[in-house]
C-alpha cells in the first residue's frame, strides 16, 4: 500500500485481509491443503479493549529504557479507527509487548505466521521483528532471554539489514545462512509479512505476497551436525608441497642492478666558512640516486612440485543424527514483540 492510501493486498480468506495498522499479527495451521480445515490460533487488529489482551514486559522497567507502546494509524491513513495499530513511541528505547493463548502444537501441520508492519520513519538502528514461543507463565517478564519458538522479520542497523528468520532447535537459535532481503523500506508504507512453515520441512516468506524466500530447514539452517567431518586421524605428508608458484632457480639479480634508492652528493662542497669545531665534522650531503632501479625481485615460475590445497578426506559423522520433525514444535502459546530502536514510530 501507499503511504497515502489503504492497502490492497488480495488474500485468501482464510488468511485476512489486513488494513494499514501498524502492527497487527495472525496466526493459523492448516490441517490439510483444504483451507476448510484450516484454524486461526491468534488474530489482532488493535481494536477496542487491546490493552487487555496484552501486556507490556516490565524487563527493562528496572533501568528506565522501557519504550512506551501507544495505539495509533499514524501518519497516514485511510480510516483511522479502522487502520489502528500499536505503535513505539519513543526514540532509544527497549519494547516489549507479548499476548498469550491456548497451547498448541504444529505437528503435521502447515503453520502460517502474519503480520503487517508500517515505519514511519527511518528506525537507523533497530527492529520489527516477532516472536513466538512456548506458553509463558508471566508475561510481565518477556524479553531478550525468553526462549522462544521462532523469530520472523525486518532488522537492521546502519547498513546492515536483513529480514530475520529464526528457528529454535534444541535449545539454539539458528540464523539463516544466508540473510533474507531486507524490505521495510519507504517511510510511511505498510508491509505484510508472512511465514508459511510445512511439515515436510520447507519453509516459504513471502513480503507483501511477493515470494522472496522458500527452500528448506536441513539445507539452509544448520540445525542438524553435518553427514560428514573431517578425519581426525588423517595427516597431510611430510613432503605435500602447498605453494603453486615457486621462485625461479636460474633467475638472478643483475651486476649492474642499483637498489641505492639515495647517494652521496659527491658534487657538494663543503662551505668556505664552515668551522669544524663549532659546526662539527661536514658530510656531504645526500641526494637522490639515478641510477637506482628499485628493490630487486626473482622471478616466480609455476612449482612443478606442486599438488593442490591438501584436505583431510571426509568421513561420516557419528554425532549426526537426521530429523524429520525439525519444523515441528510441541507449544506454541505466546507472541510478542522485543525490540530495540534508536528511532521509534514503528
Amino acid at each position: 500500500s501507499s503511504s497515502a492510501q489503504a492497502p490492497s493486498y488480495h488474500l485468501t480468506p482464510i488468511l485476512f485481509a489486513l488494513d494499514a495498522g501498524m502492527i497487527r499479527p495472525s496466526l493459523l495451521c492448516l490441517g490439510s491443503f483444504t483451507l476448510a480445515s484450516g484454524k486461526i490460533y491468534f488474530s489482532e487488529t488493535f481494536g477496542d479493549g487491546w490493552e487487555k489482551r496484552w501486556t507490556t514486559s516490565k524487563w527493562k522497567e528496572s533501568e528506565g529504557t522501557a519504550g512506551k507502546w501507544v495505539a495509533s494509524a499514524g501518519k497516514w491513513f485511510k480510516d483511522e479507527a479502522e487502520d489502528k495499530g500499536i505503535q513505539t513511541s519513543e526514540d532509544s528505547r527497549f519494547f516489549g509487548i507479548s499476548a498469550g493463548f491456548d497451547s498448541f502444537s504444529n505437528e503435521g501441520k502447515e503453520l502460517i505466521i502474519q503480520y503487517q508492519a508500517k515505519y514511519e520513519k527511518d528506525v537507523e538502528c533497530g527492529g520489527g521483528y516477532l516472536k513466538i514461543g512456548p506458553k509463558l507463565s508471566d508475561l510481565t517478564t518477556f524479553g531478550d532471554p525468553t526462549p522462544y519458538n521462532i523469530m520472523f522479520g525486518p532488522d537492521k542497523c546502519g547498513y546492515t539489514k536483513r529480514t530475520h528468520l529464526i528457528f529454535s532447535y534444541k535449545g539454539k537459535n539458528v540464523l539463516k545462512k544466508s540473510d533474507l532481503s531486507y524490505k521495510q523500506e519507504g517511510e510511511g508504507t505498510s508491509h505484510l509479512y508472512r511465514l508459511i512453515v510445512k511439515p515436510d520441512n520447507t519453509v516459504r516468506v513471502e513480503i507483501d505476497e511477493e515470494k522472496i524466500y522458500e527452500g528448506s530447514l536441513k539445507e539452509d539452517w544448520e540445525m542438524l551436525k553435518p553427514k560428514e567431518i573431517s578425519d581426525p586421524d588423517d595427516k597431510k605428508p611430510d613432503d605435500w608441497v602447498d605453494d603453486s608458484m615457486m621462485d625461479d632457480p636460474e633467475d638472478k639479480k643483475p651486476d649492474d642492478w642499483v637498489e641505492e634508492k639515495r647517494m652521496v652528493d659527491s658534487e657538494a662542497k663543503k662551505p668556505d666558512d664552515w668551522d669544524d669545531e663549532e659546526d662539527g665534522e661536514w658530510e656531504a650531503p645526500m641526494k637522490d640516486n639515478p641510477a637506482y632501479k628499485g628493490d630487486w625481485y626473482v622471478k616466480r615460475i609455476s612449482n612443478p612440485a606442486y599438488k593442490g590445497f591438501w584436505e583431510a578426506k571426509k568421513i561420516a559423522n557419528p554425532e549426526y543424527e537426521d530429523d524429520d520433525a525439525l519444523y515441528k514444535y510441541a507449544d506454541f502459546g505466546f507472541i510478542g514483540f522485543d525490540l530495540w530502536q534508536v528511532k521509534g514510530g514503528t
